[in-house]
């Protein structure tokens, strides 16, 4: 077993570079942050992801040291920072507006933290340099941010606050004043860069797709509590409950029953369906669960599967339903279905197109048939 050394004020530690121990925030009565605990890594990127009012963006100020912790500490790298003014720590946060000097050029916008720093001129030069050659806007390094498209003032922002070597960089919902296919480039561009340069990184953000690119982790928060936390695959495929599952992309959700309880399988009742689970569950018999179904993970086609489609669990006509087609819309990459079942229950499915030209299509008002393998539910009893 590893063993912890003593740092900071009476705080033990591994490995974890940032510590957030029992942090709440209060405004009158309101918890915005409740009792919050997690430890990041050094050279992590961490994501904060909900919804408007989740408390994210006041943790992340908390950060900062923008707002006081009511109760708990934040360490980084060993110290207690908890009470520390922001502009005595070593951290830097990109705000979404990017905050740039409209006057100034974007050398002199790189240089502006360093200057005031009293960092002797030469140094300034060589630092800005690496930066503008990192984030590839040398060739801008006389213009004003006006002249700048969207993601290069993105690019002149993070230079800025990168420039002075920060131990955590924080960034506030850093590309949302971008367009859908900017961001999107951008996003990977981002990414690129903090690792390039090894800084630990906090990010705020509501956009979940921006989050799975961009994060090496996750927290999902809710109410000013840690819902979830995990690498985006675990997220998305493992989710912990009905509001993580539905809040991280699509999701198909089914109302059970549990009608077998094995260590190696569950079978789960439904209106759609028996749902056959190919793994166990805290569970028993008769105890109501929902399932949860991902819509890539559906097949679709006109007549009823087979053994040799299906898994041999499913042999006796679990995992699989009867619908018609309601909806078929587009993507490009993908088709999107929906799928009124039997049962009255619009279903969402999803095709990948690998052919331009497929010789089969299926159209709306179709009779088909819709199953999935019992790897692929998941059983959510909260």
């Amino acid at each position: 077993m590893q063993q912890k050394q003593q740092i900071g004020a009476g705080r033990t530690s591994d490995a974890s570079f940032v510590q957030i121990d029992h942090l709440t925030k209060r405004f009158d009565e309101v918890a915005a942050v409740d009792d919050v605990s997690i430890d990041i890594e050094k050279g992590e990127i961490f994501a904060l992801l909900g919804s408007s009012g989740c408390g994210k963006s006041t943790l992340l100020r908390m950060l900062a040291g923008f707002e006081t912790p009511t109760q708990g500490h934040v360490y980084l790298d060993g110290v207690d920072i908890s009470t520390m003014p922001p502009y005595e720590r070593p951290i830097n946060m990109m705000f979404q507006s990017y905050a740039l000097f409209p006057h100034l050029t974007v050398f002199q916008n790189i240089a502006f933290g360093l200057e005031r720093d009293k960092m002797p001129k030469d140094k300034i030069a060589e630092r800005v340099e690496a930066m503008l050659n990192i984030v590839q806007l040398k060739p801008y390094a006389k213009r004003k941010p006006h002249q700048l498209s969207g993601g290069q003032q993105q690019r002149v922002a993070l230079a800025r606050c990168l420039a002075k070597s920060p131990k955590l960089l924080l960034l506030d919902e850093p590309l949302g004043a971008l367009d859908r296919k900017l961001r999107e480039q951008t996003q990977f561009e981002l990414v690129n860069i903090i690792k390039k340069v090894g800084v630990t990184c906090v990010m705020v953000t509501h956009d979940q797709e921006e989050a799975m690119i961009m994060a090496d982790r996750i927290a999902v928060m809710q109410e000013g509590r840690f819902l979830q936390v995990g690498r985006p695959g675990e997220i998305y495929e493992t989710p912990n409950c009905l509001f993580v599952a539905g809040f991280i992309g699509d999701v198909n959700l089914f109302k059970g029953t549990v009608e077998v309880d094995e260590a190696d399988h569950v079978v789960i009742g439904s209106p759609e369906c028996q749902h056959f689970v190919s793994h166990g569950i805290t569970g028993t018999v008769g105890m109501e669960v929902s399932i949860a179904l991902r819509p890539e993970k559906i097949c679709l086609q006109e007549t009823e599967p087979t053994l040799e489609d299906r898994e041999l669990a499913a042999e006796h006509g679990h995992n699989c339903t009867r619908g018609t087609i309601d909806g078929v819309a587009y993507f490009g990459k993908f088709t999107l279905f929906h799928v009124r079942l039997d049962s009255g229950k619009v279903i969402k499915a999803t095709r990948e197109n690998v052919a331009r030209h497929e010789d089969k299509q299926l159209v709306r008002g179709q009779s088909v048939f819709a199953w999935w393998d019992g790897s692929d539910v998941v059983v959510l009893t909260s």
